[in-house]
Order: C-alpha cells, then sequence, then structure tokens
C-alpha cells in the first residue's frame, strides 16, 4: 500500500490522473510513487534542502511546487547519474525512472499546468542492454512437468497446473494469480487475462492446460473460501487467491526437484522459456507471439529471434550456394 499522506499534494493528484484518465495498473502506480518518491528525495539533497543523507529519513511531503518549477534537465541527469554511479542501478531500472519522470513532468505541464516548463522533454531513455534471455530446454521443461505430475502432496494438481500454463502460455506471474474461473471458456478452450496496461487479451489453451485445469478444478475447495477469493481460479492453502510469493515459492521448489539451478531460472524465465519452445519449435509468426506475450512493442518480443542459433546455422547451410 502507498503511504499518500507522506506525498506532497501535486504527486497524489499525479498519481490519481494516472489511475482514473491512463488506467494504469496498481503495480505500475506504486511504481511511479516509489520512482517519484525517490527523485524528490534526491532532489533534496542535491539542491541541498537537507542535511540527511539516509533516503528513509528523508520526508519529501515539504518538497512543493516552487521546488519542482527550479529543476532542469541537468538535474534529472544528475539523479540517473547517482542511480548508476552510487547504486549501481540496472539500465532497464534506470529506463523506468526515466519513463516515470516523463509522465510526471508532462502531467505537470500539460495537465495539472503546475510548472510552464517541462524540464523532461527531451529526456533520453538509457541504452538498453541486449542480452539473450535465459530459459529452460525442451529437456528440463519436461523433466520440470514430470517431477511436478508425480508428486504425491495435497496441492498436487494446483501447482501441476500453474507450471503448466506458464510453460505453455508464457503468460506473467501476476496474470496467472489474478485468473478468475469466469475468464476461462472451456468449450473454446481460451481465457482472458490482464496484462500490463490494464490492458486484456485472450490466451488460447492447448490440450495440457485444459486437462490440467480441469483437473485441478476436481479437487479445488468448494467450501470456506474467502468472499473476495470465490471467483479465483488458483488458492492457497488458507482458501484465498494465491499470491505472487507462494507461486514464486511453488515453481522454486519445482525448480529443486528437478534438478534445475534456482539461481539461472524463476517464475519469469518460464515465461521466456514458453516463448523460446514456441518461437523454435511452434513455427510461430513473430506478430502473432507478440500478441500471445501482451507485448506493447514488437522489439521486446524480437529478443526471442535472436536465441534460435540452429535456426541461423541451418540457414547459412541451406544457401544454395554452400556447396558450390
Amino acid at each position: 500500500m502507498i503511504d499518500r499522506t507522506t506525498n506532497p499534494d501535486y504527486l497524489n493528484s499525479f498519481l490519481d490522473y494516472t489511475v482514473t484518465i491512463l488506467n494504469k495498473s496498481p503495480n505500475t502506480i506504486k511504481e511511479y510513487n516509489y520512482d517519484l518518491a525517490m527523485f524528490l528525495k534526491f532532489i533534496k539533497i542535491y539542491f541541498k534542502l537537507t542535511t540527511e543523507i539516509d533516503f528513509s529519513k528523508i520526508i519529501i511531503k515539504d518538497v512543493g511546487i516552487d521546488i519542482i518549477k527550479k529543476i532542469k534537465l541537468d538535474d534529472i541527469h544528475a539523479f540517473i547519474s547517482y542511480l548508476a554511479r552510487e547504486l549501481k542501478s540496472k539500465a532497464s531500472t534506470r529506463a523506468r525512472k526515466v519513463s516515470t519522470i516523463r509522465v510526471f513532468f508532462k502531467y505537470l505541464s500539460t495537465k495539472a499546468q503546475l510548472i510552464d516548463n517541462n524540464p523532461a522533454q527531451n529526456l533520453e531513455t538509457p541504452k538498453l542492454d541486449q542480452r539473450i534471455p535465459k530459459y529452460l530446454t525442451l529437456e528440463d521443461s519436461k523433466r520440470l512437468l514430470f517431477v511436478a505430475g508425480n508428486e504425491d502432496n495435497r496441492n498436487n494438481e494446483r501447482d501441476y497446473a500453474i507450471i503448466t500454463l506458464f510453460l505453455n502460455c508464457g503468460i506473467r506471474l501476476s496474470e496467472l494469480v489474478n485468473i478468475n474461473i469466469k475468464d476461462i471458456s472451456f468449450e473454446e478452450c481460451k481465457m482472458n487475462v490482464i496484462g500490463k496496461g490494464n490492458k486484456e487479451r485472450t490466451i488460447y489453451l492447448n490440450n495440457a492446460c485444459m486437462r490440467a485445469i480441469s483437473k485441478y478444478l476436481q479437487v479445488r475447495p468448494k467450501e470456506k473460501i474467502t468472499y473476495s477469493s470465490k471467483d479465483a481460479l488458483f488458492l492457497s492453502e488458507r482458501r484465498d487467491r494465491i499470491s505472487n510469493r507462494t507461486v514464486q515459492y511453488i515453481i522454486k521448489k519445482e525448480l529443486q526437484k528437478a534438478g534445475l539451478d534456482t539461481n539461472k531460472y524463476s517464475v519469469h524465465k518460464l515465461r521466456h522459456t514458453a516463448a523460446t519452445l514456441m518461437y523454435q519449435y511452434g513455427n510461430v509468426d513473430i506478430r502473432a507471439l507478440q500478441e500471445l506475450l501482451g507485448h506493447a512493442s514488437i522489439s521486446t518480443t524480437e529478443i526471442y529471434t535472436h536465441v534460435d542459433n540452429n535456426r541461423v546455422r541451418s540457414a547459412v547451410e541451406n544457401n544454395p550456394l554452400a556447396n558450390i
């Protein structure tokens, strides 16, 4: 939960705008608040408005709009430099904060009209490192499913269904925990999920997914479910909607039992695995993969086109000039 009482009024107004007008998700709102609170704390130090250097002890409630009006592009650059130099933040982390700051100052200058000039108008995004995503091989994936499917515990059907959905559909953790039973069309073998930016998309379910879900629903608790979780597909042992942390624990436990490195693989790596396997073995079109994964930009999806070295090798070997 966000403690809005510690924020300046204009920051809370911005958060309200992102909820009501931009329709951002609760997780995005939380990230916005965290990023901007850190930025304002840095500004207080950078402008010598406090002698405190412990960020956790710096109050931002008193950072008035008059201080915001003094912020220039160089000051924002100093903050981004601080993140890289002192906190060793990754380029992706800095890019997120740049994005937050841009949206924030655009709101202040054009929507709320609290400042005359937008210092972030020409703020550039840090260049991101293009890294090949880590993923399980086909054999690793089969082993993980085998271990999860043959485990003898009271949550076996639930845990197996969770892993099956991750590996077959490439859904995000947040998408999985928020699935409701009514989101699933058993006749048409599909379900709707809410992804980033509160965008809804359709996920088509193959036979493995349908079997796993149906088997789990046969043993899913029917009684004493908390009222707010009665529609949830996946339930915890306390009979409420399963949490992100519980799912992460399940995946870590099953990876360990399958003899897979939990320092290398995680819930998100299962999403990478699904995307990679579909691209490698399913001859899926990159646009279709983008739609399936819920990527806003095709450039995000294109990273999976770089992981299949066998295809690259095959293309070279099959060049008609190869044997001349």
